[in-house]
């Protein structure tokens, strides 16, 4: 089991760990800890590089089980390694999930929308939604409520629950779908204060007030019901 850094410190930068198996096949390492996020929920995957015996190798993906894919020579098992995230692009993510779940909590407060998809890059994303009826005037609407609660400075508070207490919050799942597999037992959950209460795995910004300004340039009717909203930071 790899201790996950990130889930209880998204500022973290650095972190020393062990390396704990190799795959030759895949070119990648294993590691008892590690800051490095491996993707899932719309965001991707950290990119970075670890340092060891004199050597700085890049990490240009980790993969599902948190494998760390190493382009250059491959760290032998028990070596101790150096991480080192690509912090400007990583936060730029942090920044991005934030404003999605500030977006999600509106839309969800004041129009009762529930999420059916979504995705991201550094300060851009898109999400989609059940909404009957979108235009470019209600899409100016929530362009504005969204911005007033980012300068309302909201704090971000992260929780790992147990499953049976989680789930006695009511609306914890906003995605269509249930996404979250039957047999976990732990549920971490990210609270825009006042605004928002979630399940999620994502790395986000402290307050609401970092998120910076939202715009929300364009939207695109899927069809029936499905409506998208694209969203960009400045």
């Amino acid at each position: 089991m790899t201790n996950l850094l990130y889930q209880t410190d998204a500022y973290l930068r650095e972190f020393d760990a062990e390396v704990t198996a190799v795959d030759e096949n895949a070119h990648g390492v294993y590691l008892d800890r590690t800051a490095f996020y491996p993707g899932g929920g719309g965001q991707p995957a950290d990119t970075g590089s670890l340092a060891f015996e004199g050597t700085t190798v890049a990490v240009p993906a980790v993969k599902k089980g948190n494998l760390h894919v190493i382009d250059g020579e491959l760290p032998a098992a028990g070596t101790e390694v150096h991480g080192v995230l690509d912090w400007e692009r990583r936060y730029r993510l942090m920044r991005t999930h934030t404003a999605m779940h500030i977006l999600c909590g509106v839309v969800w407060r004041d129009y009762g929308a529930q999420v059916t998809g979504g995705n991201m890059d550094p300060l851009s994303s898109r999400m989609d939604f059940e909404f009957t009826r979108l235009d470019s005037e209600l899409i100016g609407e929530i362009e504005v409520k969204v911005n007033e609660e980012v300068a309302a400075a909201r704090d971000v508070r992260v929780k790992i629950l147990p499953r049976e207490e989680a789930f006695r919050i009511p609306d914890l799942i906003r995605t269509k779908i249930n996404l979250l597999p039957e047999g976990i037992t732990e549920v971490r959950t990210v609270e825009v204060v006042g605004l928002d209460l979630q399940a999620d795995g994502g790395t986000h910004v402290a307050n609401t007030s970092e998120v910076g300004t939202i715009r929300l340039p364009r939207f695109k009717n899927k069809g029936g019901a499905n409506k998208r909203i694209y969203v960009e930071l400045e």
